[in-house]
């Protein structure tokens, strides 16, 4: 790079750090300016402007802080008082927002839970948010029934539409569009909580994530600056509105700009270039396989006459990124790395493609409180010195993302409701006794120009012959062989064998050549990295939000009894990939097979 271009790097990155600044630095846990007087304040800003577009209708800003109002107002008639939580588990519609900002008016914490859940990871939600009040859709009239056995205490059920629960519709006519007055937060700070977002892991039951008012705040605000978003601007929300990214980051763009969001039930591939234009779209939120499902489809006559000039989103893989912007001819794309509960975040202000983020050098004392650490795959820990604490990983290598917490806004770790779940994530005695960080459970690496790469997460990269392997690499790898539209690598255990042998759960489109796909992969990985097994699915498994769905595969593994699926093995003699019969199967478990 010329000194120029590196001249302009820097400037620009200056620039937009600057912006970010500007919305984000009166943020603090000790401000007495929560939420709610940030939705109050967009909308006297910007009353007359459409606030949301969802199936053809429209809510002006005006409109919808009068439905926010009728909710607080509601609540508190039903005898909740600051800090008292509800739950609320609807669908993907205008009138979610409008409930948990009015909840918020009222000083309220609102668990926003997963509306796909059932049974007793719905329970779960309820329950350990301590709600005492459940607010629903009529989506949601059969899988809340089905629940409440679970459900302790029996909390009284509000339904918007639905069946099932007392007619919250009907309830909401009879209470008034005014604002509650401010002094019913009297005395609540950015400190206090907010809501509760549950974790969408792949495995387990959620955790509840704890948001305070002010991480909320800077939640709905960060994304605004990189993707300069201003109040024409319309902006495209196709993901679950309970998760963070599109429930808070995506919404808070627009809501706190003026602009206006375009909200879907939920996402759809074959209707999201036509929704795009017909809406004049002119920002996306994402998650990376939602970018994948796009570049998989086939070509769509609107997919370039669209009006969108950014988005923001995280997971998009290297593989995916380029082609994306050059298939769909869409100029910026905004990739952050963070958590919904951690204190670790990134913004790749200049889209190079694949980082995740940059520190400059000459930024990097403002970033003390993060750090990468050298980290043991097997033992599944940061690698400690003789005396004791945790070493740094080197440029471009490999290390767990940490975070420092402290009382700042930037460095608070609310934990979740859950205190063993919290003190998994926290790490002690790092740089200097006594001190307290975060653990992101992601592998991470820094170039020399201070660009942030993610790698992996811990528990997703297993080792095999001595050496680490990354899923996310082995699944690019996979992704670029002709026929393979998805794939899900993880590792399994080969008895008598150490460490975890690679596996992959692919979808196709078109045929895949099996005969020839271990000289493609072999060019392209490590021997070590190459997957032992191959499973071919009709759908590849995903959580409502988008992140492969492991823990069965793992389960199944490759027992051709347990699979109903075509499972392929490595034959090490033959080098090829060959069918999994369960003659192959006896002799592999059995040792007749050297790897």
């Amino acid at each position: 790079m010329n000194p120029l271009a590196i001249l302009t790097r820097e400037f620009n990155f200056f620039q937009d750090a600057q912006l970010l600044k500007k919305w984000t630095g009166d943020i603090s846990p000790d401000s007495d300016f929560l939420v709610a007087d940030d939705f109050e304040r967009a909308v006297d800003a910007h009353r007359g402007n459409i606030a949301f577009r969802f199936e053809g209708k429209s809510t002006t800003y005006g409109e919808f802080d009068a439905l926010a109002s009728r909710f607080a107002n509601w609540a508190m008639a039903q005898g909740l008082k600051p800090g008292d939580c509800l739950a609320l588990y609807m669908e993907n519609r205008p009138e979610y927002v409008a409930a948990w900002a009015g909840f918020a008016k009222a000083g309220l914490v609102t668990a926003l839970i997963n509306h796909n859940l059932e049974g007793e990871g719905l329970a779960h939600c309820v329950n350990i948010a301590q709600a005492k009040l459940i607010v629903t859709g009529a989506d949601q009239d059969a899988s809340i029934r089905a629940a409440m056995g679970l459900i302790s205490g029996s909390p009284p059920v509000w339904s918007l539409g639905g069946k099932f629960g007392a007619d919250l519709g009907g309830a909401l006519e009879a209470f008034s569009e005014k604002r509650p007055d401010r002094s019913v937060r009297k005395g609540m700070l950015g400190k206090d909580l907010c809501l509760y977002v549950y974790t969408s892991g792949t495995t387990g039951l959620p955790k509840a994530a704890r948001l305070t008012q002010a991480r909320t705040q800077g939640m709905m605000r960060s994304f605004i600056a990189p993707c300069r978003i201003t109040p024409k601007d319309r902006i495209y929300i196709t993901l679950p509105l309970y998760h963070g990214t599109g429930g808070l980051c995506g919404i808070g763009q627009a809501l706190m700009t003026g602009a206006t969001a375009i909200v879907r039930r939920k996402f759809s591939a074959s209707a999201f270039w036509d929704d795009a234009v017909n809406e004049k779209a002119t920002a996306i939120v994402y998650i990376g396989e939602l970018c994948r499902y796009l570049l998989n489809s086939p070509p769509h006559p609107n997919e370039r006459a669209h009006r969108i000039r950014t988005g923001f989103g995280n997971g998009l893989r290297p593989e995916v990124w380029q082609a994306f912007l050059d298939r769909f001819n869409i100029p910026h794309l905004c990739e952050f790395y963070g958590s919904t509960e951690g204190n670790v975040s990134f913004l790749n202000f200049d889209g190079k493609v694949g980082a995740v983020g940059r520190i400059p050098g000459w930024l990097k004392s403002q970033f003390a409180n993060i750090a990468f650490v050298k980290f043991d795959i097997e033992t599944e820990q940061p690698v400690r010195g003789a005396d004791g604490l945790c070493i740094p990983a080197g440029v471009d290598e490999a290390g767990e993302a940490l975070g420092l917490i402290g009382d700042d806004v930037r460095q608070r770790f609310e934990g979740y409701n859950d205190q063993e779940a919290t003190e998994k994530k926290l790490l002690r005695d790092v740089f200097t006794r006594g001190d307290l960080w975060f653990r992101t459970g992601d592998l991470l690496r820094m170039d020399k120009h201070g660009y942030i790469y993610f790698v992996d997460r811990i528990g997703d990269t297993y080792r095999w012959k001595g050496e680490n392997v990354s899923t996310n690499e082995v699944g690019e790898a996979l992704s670029r062989v002709g026929g393979i539209k998805t794939a899900n690598v993880y590792g399994v255990t080969i008895p008598g064998t150490d460490g975890k042998a690679g596996m992959a759960a692919i979808t196709t489109e078109g045929e895949v050549d099996f005969e020839g796909l271990y000289r493609s992969l072999a060019a392209k990985l490590p021997s070590y990295a190459v997957p032992i097994f191959i499973r071919v699915q009709p759908e590849a498994e995903t959580t409502g939000t988008f992140k492969y769905r492991k823990v069965e595969l793992v389960a199944d593994g490759f027992d051709p009894d347990k699979v109903n699926e075509p499972l392929w093995m490595l034959d090490p003699e033959e080098a090829a990939y060959v069918p999994m019969t369960q003659g192959r199967y006896d002799r592999l478990v059995s040792g007749g097979f050297k790897f």
